[in-house]
């Protein structure tokens, strides 16, 4: 049952099965708690029979119409400011937008109010905006120019477009801070849902570490296969992407590569690693806490959204779920894998204290907090009659 007796609208980027994280992960939970109609710029997903959207009605932009919309929507970049505009959603008085690009951007009366839950803003137009264009073979041809100026009208159009939603909330305080940094308005911090019962925390523990993620620039898994093959230490890498062969030339001998597995697979892994590793830079980062739901530490960057989820042992050792290092950089992870494995800091952290650690991020959590926060906003905002149903 829904939680207000009005209809509400959600706007989510795309639905492909493409993309599945983090964000689709919200959106589950936003859909579960409310019953919305649903909007978005294409759908992939209500035809396929194995989807959770199988046979919903959700409706679309004019980009769906469009060549090979419906399965490179990005290839539109500069038509998708313009073909959020275009969703109608009036009749609705409760928006909510899941937006990492520019679902927040839809358009909305004074009557109605607009939540948006803010993943991140868009990370390649503005602050890892140069590293894209460095690896962009598109920037590096004539075109390199038009590129630009379109980043440079997006930054515009992102910005005028973050003053509608009436409220914010961003998925950890990094992402905040970028918000502020960027848009010059302040966001409720809820991290997102991780399913928390799917994993088993109570197996023993091996002897290997564990790099779980997509094999992409940004995640920095080069530095993990560096340092691990410098210090012999058993590796397991899942995941696949542009860097795997680069990845694989640089690694030793005690790393694997197993490619993409299924969700029962990456389970057992996350059950039996003696840690999880992780040197990218991320706004929130799901992963680490779903090894932590599985009873393994956290060896990771201590920057970004990490800092919401990890309690670092050099810091917390009564609380502590892992080991951060400071700096990007190669050292630096090998430094604190090297004190992790020596000194036995694994042994200081106890498997029932990472999983109760984790629960706090679970789907329940996640429901309660955000019935708690969308009630009072509906009671400031004075829309209707909006006795809430109790959620559990």
């Amino acid at each position: 049952m829904a939680l207000f007796p009005f209809p509400t609208a959600l706007v989510h980027e795309w639905f492909s099965p493409r993309s599945v994280g983090g964000a689709e992960l919200v959106v589950q939970q936003l859909d579960q708690l409310l019953d919305p109609q649903l909007f978005s710029l294409v759908d992939g997903e209500s035809s396929r029979p194995q989807s959770w959207l199988s046979g919903r009605r959700i409706q679309t932009s004019f980009i769906q119409q469009l060549p090979w919309g419906r399965s490179h929507v990005q290839q539109y970049l500069p038509l998708l400011p313009l073909a959020i505009e275009q969703l109608d959603l009036s009749g609705y008085p409760l928006v909510l937008s899941s937006s990492h690009l520019v679902a927040k951007g839809v358009l909305t009366s004074p009557e109605q109010l607009h939540v948006s839950y803010v993943h991140t803003p868009v990370r390649y137009a503005w602050d890892q905006m140069h590293a894209y264009l460095r690896r962009s073979r598109l920037a590096q041809s004539p075109l390199g120019p038009w590129i630009r100026l379109q980043l440079h009208q997006l930054r515009q159009w992102d910005v005028l477009s973050a003053s509608r939603p009436d409220r914010l909330i961003a998925n950890s305080r990094f992402t905040a801070q970028r918000i502020a940094r960027y848009w010059g308005r302040s966001a409720t911090v809820l991290p997102p849902p991780v399913d928390v019962e799917r994993f088993d925390w109570q197996q023993p523990r091996d002897d290997f570490y564990l790099s779980v993620c997509r094999l992409v620039p940004y995640k920095r898994v080069d530095l993990v296969v560096q340092a691990c093959r410098e210090l012999d230490l058993p590796l397991v890498v899942v995941g696949d992407g542009p860097e795997r062969s680069r990845l694989e030339a640089m690694a030793g001998t005690s790393t694997r590569f197993l490619g993409r597995s299924s969700a029962q697979e990456v389970e057992q892994l996350l059950a039996r690693c003696r840690a999880y590793v992780y040197a990218g830079l991320e706004d929130f980062g799901i992963a680490p806490v779903e090894a932590m739901a599985s009873g393994a530490p956290v060896v990771g960057l201590g920057r970004g959204g990490l800092l919401d989820s990890v309690r670092c042992l050099s810091q917390e050792p009564a609380q502590a779920t892992g080991l951060l290092f400071a700096e990007q950089q190669l050292s630096a992870v090998k430094a604190a894998l090297e004190a992790f494995e020596s000194d036995g800091l694994w042994r200081q952290l106890p498997a029932e204290r990472l999983r109760l650690h984790a629960e706090g991020f679970s789907e329940e959590s996640f429901r309660q907090r955000l019935s708690s926060l969308l009630i009072d906003w509906v009671n400031q905002h004075g829309i209707g009659s909006h006795s809430a149903v109790p959620v559990g």
